[in-house]
């Protein structure tokens, strides 16, 4: 559904984009992942047509960005991070004007209007003046707007910026009926539990580069620092420490918050358990230390930007 090829985009010397190509399959949910300053926004503003890349080529459902400006913008729903609403607008007339805008006539434009109220939950605010809604009101309804015209793809920048907890639980779980919906969605946030949550594939950038493009999984095993297990014991911990430190598979042994967690060399894993209880400790817990999308971000990214 989207391609990008050897993508750059450069402002004097500074290159904020720099030979970026990966590949987003229809119906993906691609979550888009890097510090400030690291291009994410450029790749998007490229997408949604609002930039010119420097070079390389980027296509959505096969039509060229750099050329196809119309066919593309009919494609895509494009919701920046930060974005303008008119205040006086009555959230019903606010989204009529945008159905207009992309052509949509009466009577299917008011079906349409009154269709992504709903699935928005803005069906009872559609009297309101936008003013008086709450910031997470408002991102529903910049969600809204961009769904009028149905688009393929839609692309996301910071949905969940500055939202309530709440509020950005909300947003999760339309995004969640969205792709249910079969859109595409390429989408940018810093908050890493969030993406884990929403999608199935990652890109990580920093510093203009894509330093990995793919399955989330398969992000973590990159990441996987051999095998690090989790041992709780009831009662006896320190002793349970001796004992694992003595062993000569056992890489590492240390406390955390009442667990201890083991890092071997690859020994079968089966040995752990069977020691423990040799020594006649009770074991309560045994199991492998997760990888965290936050563990991937860390280890594969520097903190650097454009």
């Amino acid at each position: 559904m989207i391609n990008v090829t050897h993508l750059s985009k450069h402002y004097g010397a500074t290159w904020a984009l720099s030979d970026v190509s990966l590949t987003i399959d229809a119906g993906d949910m691609f979550g888009l992942i890097g510090p400030n300053g690291a291009g994410k926004t450029t790749l998007i503003r490229i997408l949604a047509t609002l930039l010119k890349p420097t070079t390389g080529s980027a296509t959505i459902d096969g039509c060229l960005v750099s050329t196809g400006e119309p066919k593309i913008r009919r494609l895509i729903g494009y919701l920046p991070d930060f974005f303008g609403v008119y205040e006086d607008m009555r959230v019903r007339e606010y989204l009529e004007f945008f159905a207009a805008a992309y052509g949509v006539k009466n009577p299917r434009r008011a079906q349409i209007v009154q269709g992504v109220l709903e699935l928005t939950d803005l069906a009872g605010k559609k009297e309101e003046i936008i003013g008086t809604l709450s910031r997470g009101m408002q991102q529903r309804l910049g969600l809204a707007r961009v769904l009028v015209h149905d688009p393929k793809v839609l692309l996301l920048d910071e949905p969940a910026s500055g939202l309530d907890p709440r509020a950005r639980i909300e947003i999760r779980e339309l995004l969640k009926e969205l792709r249910r919906m079969g859109k595409t969605i390429l989408i940018s946030s810093h908050i890493l539990a969030d993406l884990a949550d929403l999608c199935n594939k990652i890109g990580l950038i920093e510093k203009g580069k894509l330093l990995y493009a793919g399955e989330i999984s398969k992000a973590m095993e990159m990441v996987q620092s051999g095998d690090v297990w989790i041992v709780e014991v009831a009662g006896e911990t320190e002793r349970a420490l001796a004992v694992l430190r003595q062993q000569a598979f056992v890489r590492r042994a240390e406390l955390n918050n009442g667990h201890i967690l083991v890092s071997t060399d690859g020994h079968e894993p089966d040995a752990i358990p069977r020691i423990l209880v040799q020594e006649g400790l009770r074991l309560r817990t045994f199991h492998r230390e997760d990888v965290t999308l936050e563990d991937a971000f860390m280890r594969l990214t520097k903190g650097e930007v454009s």
